[in-house]
């Protein structure tokens, strides 16, 4: 009884990696893995047809495509601090929150910026994102959407299949007679169940991704907004004005800048300039 219940095990554990992977190897293809454990216990059996009962089952799992939604938009307003602030109501208003949130604050004309990354769920994505664009001036918006529906659908069979190894395993612990079956069991089992958890959490971390987009915001002032690309004579001409416009401005910043130390040196050059041409008659009435 002994021998049989710790070969049952290792045939257990064999035919739970096999449904994990899902590799699809049949029942005949797997048995020889335990020779004559069958006969002995329907545990085996049973258990060879996990993989091919979670891979069937893996899509009644998982409710319809599961995409993984990130955004990214640029919004022009006036006061970017003032709006980060309303796009975090929005985004509470839609069942989402703030993930992240920076800030660079302004002075004078310059109002600053703000950038978020928000979470929101992905069956109000659009009607949140019309709100945060109503914020200002969309300038830009790009939408990245990612099909993730295999890999979650592989996730649930090997949940299913290492939960029904645990359920297994259980069951034979509690039947277990000797010590060393006991620690054989324990063993495995303490395998199986660090495996399924890790599985667990990554299905957990794959369905929040789905379930709540990712929109990255970021918010500018005028200020800040990049100039548009002329692509007519008329805009050519009125970005080439305007560049003119621009250069002498700063060429009669830059003149206010120097004017005093212009100024400075010109007094103390006509200083030393008067001095060299006194000492030069000085030097022409000696001679004489």
């Amino acid at each position: 009884m002994r021998r049989i219940l710790i070969t049952t095990v290792m045939a257990l554990s064999l035919a739970t990696l096999a449904g994990c992977s899902m590799s699809g190897a049949s029942t005949s293809d797997s048995a020889p893995a335990a020779p004559g454990v069958a006969e002995h216990s329907p545990l085996v059996a049973g258990d060879n047809a996990v993989g091919g009962a979670a891979e069937s089952g893996a899509k009644s799992l998982v409710d319809g495509p599961q995409i993984i939604t990130t955004v990214q938009v640029t919004v022009t307003v006036d006061n970017p601090i003032s709006a980060a602030d309303d796009a975090a109501k929005i985004a509470d208003r839609f069942g989402g929150s703030v993930a992240d949130r920076s800030e660079r604050a302004g002075s004078g004309s310059d109002k600053g910026s703000a950038q978020l990354t928000l979470r929101i769920p992905s069956a109000s994505l659009t009607k949140a994102l019309d709100e945060l664009k109503a914020l200002g001036i969309a300038r830009d918006t790009s939408i990245n959407s990612t099909d993730v529906t295999a890999q979650s659908q592989d996730l649930a069979a090997r949940i299913t299949a290492l939960q029904t190894s645990v359920d297994r395993l259980l069951d034979l612990l509690s039947k277990a007679s000797s010590t060393d079956n006991l620690l054989a069991i324990e063993n495995a089992l303490s395998e199986r169940q660090a495996n399924l958890e890790s599985l667990e959490a990554q299905k957990r971390n794959l369905d929040n991704q789905v379930q709540l987009s990712t929109v990255n915001l970021y918010l500018i002032s005028e200020k800040d907004t990049p100039a548009e690309t002329p692509d007519t004579f008329w805009s050519g001409l009125a970005a080439g004005w305007g560049a003119f416009v621009a250069f002498w401005s700063a060429a009669l910043v830059a003149l206010g800048v120097l004017a005093p130390w212009l100024i400075a040196a010109g007094i103390v050059t006509g200083i030393v300039l008067v001095w060299i041409k006194l000492a030069r008659r000085r030097s022409a009435a000696d001679s004489d």
